[in-house]
């Protein structure tokens, strides 16, 4: 939707089958091309998949060693990797010899690492010639299965990281480290718990494949359709409904599923002609869907894959990331809201009556039960579970309850009650259940490849001490820029001090490691993204004085901006796919939704005020929280993010003059930074504004 003119709409919206191929293809980019195997393939893969998601159901109640639950997760993850995602797009739908060859080498090398025992984990530091040459093998399948699933990116990030191993002693300074040679480099990567079966197979393994298994459960049992028919009854009516069904289906949607571009996709197939009916065009429908896409992300219960890997990270109960997520993804979507609240004014947005969907009192009275299923994992946690056992028991509730009614039933009751044998059979195979099954395995493959070679850049950084060399370097940089800035403001008649020195540092900081996050994450996934700079950039955060967790939660914001920054703005060109819009118009218009919420993670590490958006990182000190600071923090926040979501949109009452719309972007900038006299200094301008804009009359309510 552009400022300067309103386009005209079809009465139906027609999604093209073309349309709707090109946003798959966006979706395989995310996830990998998955091969579609006929006949006896398709049923050994299916029933491995199937396999595959029943041992991490029986290993999150079992008591397992760590090496054990690990490697058999990397070897599922390797084995199903090169049958169901081809070498190259030319040799999709069919398993080639050389697949078969990588995957029985992947059960060759984790089987020495499970068989050898004591003894091999105690040979690390001087791994024998067998052991090296099945480490390099290992090294080279994990590339080659994460190139697979997203790309050459992941790979070859992962591959500097290694050169930058193996020359360190020829590195200039800061850069310098003792070289280590392939023995070392395998012994960790691959002997040790510390590389490829590290931290991140390890959240891999014990939670992301479970909560994937759940959102499938959700999914087959018809939960999220019912999510997307309940938003649209609720909100459907009203010129501001479509963009309103947006928002709240995609966090309905978003938040069991914690997939920004499948929730943009499942979206926009179902909302893009309420959309055009609404009156927005093409990059602004697609902006929105991609911006309410990315909710999904950061959205309590399932969040993206990378929030299980804060709690690991952080030694925290993932309950904990979900109660520090909680405000932030209500600003996140509070700012939404406001954004089509002005949306619908601005551009005079006509009613849009959605007759095609059943009452709100008909979708509840009949599926209620999906909300169960979705607070069910919420409840389990609350009560002392652990995630891993909290989650399989969300499962169950979520299987149990689709049995409330027949349409949602995993396992046809009715027709498997009245077919014989050899049909119960049939129906049986090609039930909801196992396909829940077979998705949960198949639909974290990507994940898991990712996580694999994220271990060896974790491995790196922990084998060099690469992650204080680099935050050294941006302390450095921010130290230089503090002085100019503390030196211009010294000038301008500001008194230095110990206090505003730190200030400037520390926002230079902030700067510098946002860019560093954003621009990793225009390469690489959110949970790739967040890994590599959770180990090179907090750290300097962190020295600072930021809290661990505050810190962790502003490189996951930033980490997540990778879902709507080019080249790899998968959601918004999704988005752009199903609407037909210009993908990089579209982007930005993406970004123009969520810009006010994502300056919200500067206030959790600028003052130590903002870290009550965070709820004081815990349950535990939640206990002695400072209420009325939070509920503080909390209002400024809304307002700043309104007065940022009228500055960027040019909008208050109505269209604002220039000097306007900067006091509002300005104010909400203040208000952003969490100090009391910003604060002032906030509400004082949006009364500035407020006021020029009633002293003047009205040119129209006409968009300009």
């Amino acid at each position: 939707m552009s400022d300067n003119s309103k386009p005209q709409y079809p009465d139906e919206a027609v999604i093209s089958e073309e349309a709707l191929k090109k946003a798959e293809e966006y979706i395989e980019e995310e996830e990998g091309a998955i091969n579609k195997l006929p006949g006896a393939l398709g049923t050994i893969t299916t029933a491995l998949a199937v396999i595959m998601s029943l041992f991490h159901l029986y290993a999150a109640y079992a008591t397992m060693p760590t090496h054990v639950l690990r490697g058999i997760h990397v070897a599922f993850v390797l084995f199903l990797g090169f049958l169901l995602f081809p070498i190259a797009k030319r040799f999709r739908h069919r398993v080639c010899w050389w697949d078969w060859l990588a995957a029985a080498l992947s059960l060759v090398i984790v089987g020495n690492m499970l068989f050898g025992g004591d003894a091999f984990l105690e040979r690390a530091i001087e791994p024998t010639l067998w052991d090296k040459i099945l480490g390099v093998a290992l090294i080279l399948l994990v590339l080659e299965a994460a190139r697979r699933t997203s790309g050459w990116i992941m790979p070859f990030i992962c591959v500097i990281f290694l050169v930058y191993a193996l020359t360190g002693q020829y590195l200039p300074p800061p850069w310098t480290h003792f070289g280590q040679d392939i023995g070392r480099i395998v012994g960790h990567m691959y002997m040790t718990l510390e590389g490829i079966f590290g931290v991140a197979i390890d959240v891999s393994s014990s939670l992301i494949i479970l909560f994937t298994i759940y959102g499938a459960f959700l999914q087959y049992s018809g939960a999220g359709k019912f999510f997307i028919d309940f938003s649209f009854a609720a909100m459907g009516g009203k010129p501001t409904g479509a963009g309103r069904t947006i928002v709240l289906a995609s966090f309905l949607l978003g938040g069991p599923s914690g997939s920004g571009v499948a929730t943009t996709v499942t979206l926009g197939t179902v909302a893009y002609p309420m959309l055009m009916k609404a009156g927005y065009g093409k990059e602004a429908a697609g902006g929105l869907l991609a911006a309410g896409g990315l909710g999904a992300i950061i959205s309590p219960p399932v969040l993206g894959a990378a929030a299980f890997l804060i709690a690991q990270f952080l030694n925290i109960s993932y309950l904990d990331v979900i109660l520090m997520a909680t405000i932030p993804t209500l600003l996140y979507y509070f700012a939404l809201f406001l954004m089509v609240e002005i949306d619908a004014r601005k551009f005079g947005m006509p009613n849009v009556i959605i007759e095609k969907h059943a009452t709100i009192g008909v979708l509840t009275r009949n599926y209620w039960f999906h909300f169960l299923s979705l607070i069910a994992i919420i409840f389990f946690m609350v009560i002392g579970f652990s995630p891993a056992v909290s989650v399989f028991w969300a499962t169950a509730v979520s299987f149990l309850c689709s049995f409330l009614h027949v349409e949602c039933a995993l396992i046809p009751y009715d027709a498997f009650r009245a077919a014989g044998a050899g049909r119960r059979t049939e129906l049986f195979r090609n039930s909801g259940l196992i396909k829940a099954l077979e998705a949960g395995s198949v639909g974290m493959l990507s994940v898991g490849a990712t996580c694999a070679a994220a271990g060896i850049i974790v491995g790196v950084v922990t084998l060099t001490g690469l992650g204080l060399k680099f935050s050294s370097i941006v302390l450095q940089y921010a130290e230089s820029c503090t002085h100019a800035i503390v030196g211009l403001m010294v000038t301008m008649g500001f008194d230095q001090s110990a206090s505003l020195v730190h200030q400037v540092q520390l926002l230079m900081t902030a700067l510098f490691t946002s860019l560093i996050v954003w621009i990793v994450g225009l390469a690489v996934p959110v949970t790739a993204s967040y890994i590599i700079c959770a180990v090179i950039a907090a750290p300097a955060l962190i020295q600072l004085g930021v809290a661990d967790y505050a810190a962790h939660m502003f490189i996951f914001y930033y980490a997540v901006l990778s879902e709507v920054s080019p080249p790899t703005a998968l959601s918004p060109f999704a988005a752009a796919a199903i609407t037909g819009g210009d993908p990089y118009k579209t982007t930005l218009q993406s970004w123009k939704y969520t810009m006010p919420a994502f300056l919200v993670p500067f206030m959790f590490v600028l003052d130590p005020s903002g870290l009550g958006l965070l709820l004081m990182g815990s349950f535990k000190n939640l206990a002695q929280a400072p209420w009325g600071q939070i509920a503080l923090v909390s209002i400024t926040a809304m307002i700043g993010i309104a007065a940022l979501a009228a500055g960027v949109q040019n909008w208050l009452f109505r269209k604002t003059s220039a000097p306007v719309r900067w006091l509002l972007i300005i104010a909400g900038l203040a208000l952003m930074y969490p100090t009391e006299f910003l604060d002032y200094v906030g509400i004082a301008l949006i009364a500035v504004a407020i006021a020029i804009q009633k002293m003047h009359k009205p040119a129209g309510h006409a968009a300009a």
